[in-house]
């Protein structure tokens, strides 16, 4: 996939502002400090397009990207920081759920997952909320160059086990690094559009 324009359109907190152009949606989910915004950058070929930062939990809005004029990348606030007040907890999670049980538009999920750990509790439950809904999702096990070759295969092994992966689902390796993982991601939105 060439990506030849990408323009951050609406930055939103309600419905009300998403966009009504009708083009196919991949959500990006994640914990805070998975690595969305190197995941976004890594795939449109940019260096600091979508924002980074030292500190999790800065994306507090639904980011739209709009590629090649013809789908969204949408970043989602990123789950389980602790330094967000109950109520910002609780308005994240209803604007997620809204999100995702309402948008039409909505084709795929990406749900980025660290490789070196195991998947927490709030990973769990965010894979068993779009499985409820029958959302499907590919699993992104990002910082993948921090493995040795030698760990990755037991690494898949204990991730797809402690998620319980339901057929259809993918497993990609990835590394904004390394670009692993990059062309999969890509041929896959391709198929979808």
């Amino acid at each position: 996939m060439k990506i030849n324009s990408v323009d951050l359109t609406i930055s939103a907190v309600r419905r009300s502002q998403y966009p009504t152009d009708n083009k196919p949606e991949f959500l990006l989910v994640g914990r805070s400090n998975v690595g969305k915004s190197s995941f976004i950058n890594t795939l449109i070929n940019r260096k600091n397009y979508a924002r980074t930062s030292s500190n999790p939990g800065k994306t507090q809005t639904i980011n739209f990207y709009l590629v090649n004029e013809m789908f969204y990348l949408v970043d989602a606030p990123g789950y389980g920081f602790a330094n967000l007040s109950k109520n910002k907890k609780k308005k994240f999670g209803l604007m997620m759920e809204d999100y995702l049980t309402s948008r039409e538009n909505l084709k795929q999920v990406f749900m980025l997952i660290d490789f070196r750990h195991k998947p927490s509790s709030d990973d769990i439950l965010m894979y068993n909320f779009l499985k409820h809904y029958k959302i499907p999702v590919t699993i992104v096990a990002t910082k993948s160059d921090k493995i040795g070759i030698t760990k990755q295969q037991s690494q898949r092994s204990m991730l797809l086990n402690e998620l319980d992966l339901v057929v259809g689902d993918d497993f990609i390796v990835f590394s904004n690094v390394t670009k692993t993982g990059k062309n999969e991601v890509q041929e896959k939105i391709e198929r979808i559009i």
